[in-house]
């Protein structure tokens, strides 16, 4: 109204109509945008790919784009360091998680690298271990072999590191006799209604083995087991 002089204008001509309606659409975009972020920092990208949704030309979006940057409510290195801070204290992820979202959203590498320098490395490695210890305490079907496979594929894919994972796995993972010997009773109750004698041994032997137990250790237990 102002920029157009509307207030003291009793008519417009076709030109100024046609203006007025671009100039308004511009604004109704402007403010949704505005809205969008007011709900959580967004990157650059995601504007971009959100203002992809409606009709406005190259120029209006560039435009847009740059005067939310001049105001502040587009910034990447803000939105980098809010999105770490996020993923750290309000999720499980790690490290290579955070850094493939960021990525993601084209923040550039150093950026992230930089901000996520400032992370407190104990923390995520004292909740990786405290993943993986849960994982293991719950464990009542999987041998150590596909226990630790298991956990290591979990926990690659919420982005921490494989060296870590295996270290942790290492050092908390020790016998699984006691499991095997659980799993042993599951499949004898099974397959012995079936199978006797040695075909039933062997039967036993290939469930064991593709749960992931050593066959020298199903030896040993079937052996205490025919003793018995």
């Amino acid at each position: 109204i102002l920029e157009n002089n509307l207030l003291y204008k009793k008519s417009i001509d076709k030109n100024l109509y046609n203006k007025i309606i671009i100039d308004t659409n511009y604004y109704n975009i402007y403010n949704k945008v505005v809205k969008h972020i007011l709900k959580r920092k967004r990157s650059e990208k995601e504007i971009n790919d959100y203002l992809n949704k409606y009709d406005i030309s190259a120029e209006n979006k560039k435009k847009i784009i740059n005067k939310l940057k001049d105001i502040g409510l587009i910034n990447d290195i803000e939105f980098c360091r809010s999105y770490i801070n996020d993923k750290i204290y309000l999720s499980k992820v790690g490290i290579n998680k955070i850094k493939n979202d960021l990525i993601n959203h084209d923040i550039s590498i150093e950026v992230i690298e930089n901000e996520l320098n400032n992370i407190d490395n104990k923390l995520l490695n004292d909740r990786l271990k405290n993943l993986i210890i849960k994982k293991i305490k719950t464990n009542t079907k999987y041998s150590n072999t596909l226990l630790k496979q298991k956990i290591l594929n979990d926990m690659i894919n919420l982005g921490y590191s494989k060296d870590n994972i295996i270290s942790i796995l290492n050092d908390n993972i020790k016998d699984d006799t006691e499991i095997l010997e659980k799993e042993f009773n599951k499949v004898y109750s099974n397959l012995s209604k079936k199978y006797s004698g040695y075909e039933l041994h062997n039967k036993i032997k290939q469930k064991l083995i593709l749960k992931g137990f050593s066959i020298s250790a199903i030896n040993i237990l079937i052996q205490n087991k025919t003793e018995d």
